[in-house]
């Protein structure tokens, strides 16, 4: 297996007219980017993704605060372990990680990006996983562009209910943006700054470690985010719901997977998730929270293989 970084992988090419006349019309109000990637492939997927459409690659797309370097042994098993195996493409969502910052940052804008890169990297179709608002961004990608989605793994959030964690976010970032860390204060002190700075706000300590990820120490020694953070504050309240949709809904195979432990999936939720997602399945693991892939990885894996390797037909 080897990997890539932002470079163009040639799958199966197909002339998406429709979506490209939407992304024409849509970058003229509002800029759709370029989203930063790692993709994990071989020289075996690569050949059986060109001789058979049905192949289809996977996106995994992070939640708030996160990036595409989460993902990174979660994709290299599930290159290696899907049958057969799928080209895996990891992003990281504008104002995040390596994608370019902008004042934007609404589902809409999320999610034009990722019909973008599926149109920009010449892909037939795709399997999705999202995580948090990473999910939701899948969940409309599906809802608005459904030949674009073969099957679709949601995980720990819902597109009825809203937890009350996710509600809190922006007295994170409020707090964030109020903080001064002197220039050159080592790493190790910065961190505990931060810590100290969040725990009177900040209720989740996987959401800690997520922030904690994002803080970079410049060369000239100063600190800043790898998120935006006056981006995502200010586009704050876009965010704390789904949208509302009307008459429409996604017919292929979805996979809700909802931590034991955490509120973001109610089991009351899953009737009206069937109107939107008529062949959704909901399943829990005992004993995640939250972050149920970093948490529980084994349960994760098996739950989104055996799905990933069912016939779509199933």
């Amino acid at each position: 297996m080897f990997l890539t970084k932002n470079s163009r992988v040639f799958v199966p090419r197909s002339i998406h007219d429709r979506y490209k006349s939407t992304l024409t019309k849509s970058s003229k109000i509002k800029p759709v980017i370029n989203l930063a990637y790692v993709s994990y492939q071989t020289t075996e997927s690569e050949n059986e993704t060109s001789k058979d459409s049905q192949h289809t690659p996977l996106i995994m797309i992070h939640g708030i605060f996160g990036s595409k370097g989460n993902y990174h042994s979660l994709c290299k098993r599930f290159h290696e372990s899907t049958r057969p195996k799928k080209l895996v493409f990891a992003v990281d969502l504008r104002n995040h990680g390596d994608s370019t910052h902008l004042p934007r940052n609404s589902y809409d804008d999320l999610v034009l990006d990722i019909v973008n890169f599926i149109y920009t990297m010449r892909l037939e179709k795709v399997a999705v996983i999202g995580h948090d608002m990473g999910g939701r961004v899948g969940m409309l990608v599906a809802l608005k562009y459904p030949d674009l989605v073969d099957k679709l793994i949601v995980t720990d959030v819902s597109p009825i209910s809203t937890s009350n964690n996710f509600k809190a976010i922006p007295d994170v970032l409020r707090a964030l943006k109020h903080l001064y860390l002197p220039k050159n204060l080592p790493p190790i002190q910065a961190k505990a700054l931060v810590t100290n700075h969040l725990v009177r706000v900040m209720k989740e300590k996987g959401l800690m470690t997520f922030v904690l990820t994002n803080l970079v120490q410049s060369t000239d020694g100063s600190y800043t985010w790898r998120f935006n953070l006056r981006a995502l504050l200010e586009n704050f309240d876009g965010l704390a719901s789904f949208p509302h949709l009307h008459n429409v809904n996604f017919q292929k195979p979805v996979l809700f997977i909802g931590g034991g432990k955490s509120d973001y999936i109610q089991k009351s939720d899953y009737p009206k998730i069937l109107k939107l997602f008529p062949k959704a399945q909901l399943k829990y693991i005992e004993g995640a929270g939250h972050w149920v892939h970093s948490e529980k990885p084994n349960e994760f894996l098996k739950l989104t293989l055996d799905f990933l390797n069912r016939a779509s037909s199933a």
